[in-house]
């Protein structure tokens, strides 16, 4: 295994505050993508609950 450097051994050792990952942060942030993340489930959801009560009350007619 190769050995970790100075900057690999100091992100794992420092814990990330719940409050401060969960800011809303523009720009290429860890916040940003973890943002960006949450809000396409979202849209992915919303957009697989629309299509399936459309098709559900579509085959009724």
């Amino acid at each position: 295994m190769a050995a970790k450097t100075d900057i690999q051994q100091r992100v794992a050792a420092e814990p990330i505050d719940p409050v401060e990952l969960n800011a809303w942060k523009r720009g290429f942030t860890p916040q940003a993508e973890i943002w960006n993340g949450r809000l396409a489930m979202l849209g992915l959801s919303i957009s697989m609950i629309t299509l399936f009560i459309v098709r559900m009350f579509n085959n009724a007619g």
